[in-house]
């Protein structure tokens, strides 16, 4: 059902909207470009999909498995992710507002050139993630997995990442991604490597 209903949306060029799917398998061997609005995923499994372009607006994702799907180019607004798997997914250059992730697992996913407006983020784990050039703005981070990922080019001044991650994140070599951001003294001795320093344990 959801994979008819998905084509017939792309192929008429009709938003879908007020859907339930749960338990669903979605796997296309094509790119799908569609709109979403008040659509409920709940334990489905996305293969292999490319759905880059698509908007989805009011749409949830319950414990679904989108790994390695693409979603370049997207746009989220007032959408929730939560339980989700999205282990190297591509979401380059999407756009997210008003959106909640929340703890889920996204290792290696792509969101380079994302933009991220008045979005919280929470107990997810984003590690080797590919954050560079993106634009954050009114975020929220609460215990965040952000270790090792690429933020190079990414500003974080007014960022408050003091309960998250961020051991053996990358950055530009003049270390301007930092400059503003908060964290805690524990965060700070990490990020003394930039300049060198080596700590002594006594």
């Amino acid at each position: 059902m959801l994979k008819e209903d998905m084509r017939r949306a792309a192929e008429e060029e009709e938003p879908l909207v007020h859907k339930h799917y749960e338990g669903e398998v979605l796997c296309i061997d094509s790119p799908l470009k569609i709109e979403l609005d008040h659509v409920v995923f709940k334990k489905c499994r996305f293969e292999a999909c490319d759905l880059s372009g698509s908007m989805f607006y009011h749409v949830t994702f319950l414990n679904c498995d989108f790994s390695n799907c693409r979603f370049q180019s997207c746009y989220f607004k007032d959408t929730e992710i939560s339980g989700c798997k999205g282990d190297g997914g591509d979401f380059s250059q999407s756009t997210f507002r008003k959106t909640l992730v929340e703890e889920g697992c996204f290792h290696y996913a792509n969101y380079e050139g994302t933009l991220w407006d008045n979005c919280r983020l929470k107990g997810c784990d984003f590690s080797e993630a590919f954050f560079a050039e993106v634009k954050f703005k009114k975020m929220q981070f609460e215990k965040v997995n952000l270790s090792k990922a690429d933020l190079c080019k990414t500003k974080l001044e007014g960022m408050d990442l003091s309960d998250c991650n961020i051991e053996g994140i990358m950055i530009s070599d003049t270390f301007r991604e930092l400059r503003g951001l908060k964290i805690s003294p524990w965060q700070a001795m990490d990020l003394v490597r930039f300049l060198g320093v080596k700590l002594i344990n006594e």
